[in-house]
């Protein structure tokens, strides 16, 4: 069976069942279920002066592929939890990234001045300003409410992922939810403006 013949009501606990039992196809799903989606949201993430010094769709292949060796020792709470879960793990390499790349600030400034930096989708719907203080509102937020927003805006799950991996009682609780996390980012977006 080809990857593209699992049915996408395969829900992701299942497929990561399946792919600790050694199953191919299934892990082949996942990558192409995830990997789109880690992308963008990485591109939004990686600082403006790293994006010509890193490549961010290597850093998320990387990602998954380590996330995926120790896949066995992943235990998901409910479904949405892995999202979570490679959400957090890029996270961390783009903290390590960064971190590694301010040792080396000369060359990454050498790097930015040869190779054009390349702007983010959401960069360009919002501009280098506005994007700046949505990532400033965004940390001013509640934990839970940054979630929310990150789920739904950047990583673009649906709301039944949302619900099942944050908690919530069904997708139309966690829409609301999104909804008034929406609304107290804007908030925070105009106290900053």
């Amino acid at each position: 069976m080809a990857p593209h013949q699992i049915p996408e009501t395969v829900d992701t606990l299942q497929l990561l069942e399946r792919v600790r039992g050694g199953d191919e196809e299934a892990l082949e799903v996942l990558v192409q279920r995830y990997v789109p989606r880690l992308k963008r949201w990485a591109r939004g993430r990686l600082p403006i002066e790293a994006r010509g010094a890193v490549d961010t769709d290597d850093m998320v292949q990387e990602t998954m592929v380590r996330v995926l060796r120790k896949v066995k020792d992943f235990k998901p709470e409910r479904e949405g939890s892995f999202a979570v879960y490679l959400r957090r793990a890029i996270l961390n390499r783009i903290t390590d990234e960064t971190r590694r790349l301010q040792h080396h600030v000369h060359s990454v400034h050498n790097l930015v001045e040869q190779v054009p930096s390349k702007l983010s989708p959401l960069d360009h719907v919002l501009g280098e300003e506005a994007t700046q203080r949505y990532e400033a509102a965004l940390t001013r937020i509640k934990e839970e409410d940054r979630e929310l927003i990150v789920m739904r805006l950047e990583l673009q799950c649906g709301y039944r992922e949302i619900a099942d991996a944050l908690g919530r009682a069904s997708p139309d609780a966690a829409r609301m939810a999104v909804g008034r996390a929406a609304l107290r980012l804007a908030e925070e977006m105009r106290r900053a403006g």
